[in-house]
């Protein structure tokens, strides 16, 4: 009893640097929370009495449990795991709030959790390890079966997409983001005055026609109505984060981390002129998203 006691408690020492790289990992807290557990129930069944770096030895394990949780998500498609595995080092609830994980999608980055869901799950785990974890690639190597080059070489390349490349110059960069950032805290805010102020008074907004609920297109002209739209997506919009989309700031509404819709904006004298959404699965996977400020 007082070895299990002992052991649990050697365990929560680690659980929340365990579940920031589950979540970050998997992009879902229920499915991090699953690997976090699965990590306890193999720490149980081992002798770890010879392992110097506890840390190391449960980030490594957690890790591979993500990997092939990532592997069996790519082969089937589905949603995040709603049964939990229960132990004596659970300590959650069966169900995740979703307000709890609005804010922790919002402190890691929507932009960033969209862009991790689009890598391959190997370049998700050399990158996430190394980049946002400091773990060397020569410990990294060996969970996916790569040479430490190998490995490096994957992270370098989901690096170049998590930071894509922007189409216009800094100071325009600069503009868009300004733009766009007060775009977004309006419509959070609820605050009408301060959206059309942003909006060109002939502003044009185009969604496609899976934004709905119309069955076609939609086009929409005006400040005063496209600032009416976007006050009524107001609950939306808590969900939604600045990220480059094709090269320029736009918006990536991605619930729980998974892209939605993604909105591009053309900016011109400060005032944005034009709104384009995309939501259609066929034209939303045509389009390039990388996070700002990572």
């Amino acid at each position: 009893m007082d070895g299990n006691a002992g052991l649990t408690e050697r365990f929560e020492e680690h659980r929340s640097h365990l579940r920031a790289v589950s979540y970050r990992m998997l992009g879902s807290l229920a499915e991090a929370d699953d690997a976090v557990q699965e990590a306890w129930l193999r720490l149980d069944r081992s002798d770890v009495s010879d392992v110097e770096n506890l840390g190391g030895w449960l980030t490594t394990v957690v890790s591979r449990v993500c990997l092939n949780m990532l592997r069996s998500r790519e082969s089937r498609r589905e949603d995040p795991m709603e049964a939990y595995p229960s132990g004596p080092a659970v300590s959650r609830a069966d169900t995740v709030d979703p307000e709890q994980e609005a804010l922790l999608a919002d402190s890691v980055g929507l932009a960033l959790l969209v862009v991790l869901d689009q890598l391959a799950p190997a370049e998700r785990l050399a990158f996430v390890l190394h980049d946002l974890f400091a773990v060397p690639f020569d410990e990294i190597a060996p969970m996916i079966e790569k040479t430490p080059a190998a490995t490096r070489q994957l992270a370098s390349r989901a690096r170049r997409r998590v930071k894509g490349a922007p189409l216009v110059p800094e100071a325009d960069l600069t503009l868009q983001r300004r733009v766009v950032d007060a775009f977004l805290a309006a419509t959070r805010g609820g605050d009408f005055d301060a959206l059309v102020t942003l909006l060109h008074p002939d502003v044009v907004l185009r969604a496609d026609k899976a934004v709905g609920p119309t069955p076609a297109p939609l086009l929409v002209r005006g400040a005063v109505t496209v600032a009416t739209g976007a006050m009524a997506a107001m609950q939306r919009a808590r969900a939604t984060a600045p990220a480059l989309v094709d090269g320029s700031v736009g918006l990536a509404m991605a619930p729980l981390g998974r892209l939605f819709l993604v909105l591009g904006f053309t900016i011109e004298d400060g005032l944005i002129t034009r709104i384009d959404i995309v939501a259609e699965p066929e034209r939303l996977g045509a389009v390039e998203i990388a996070a700002l400020d990572v």
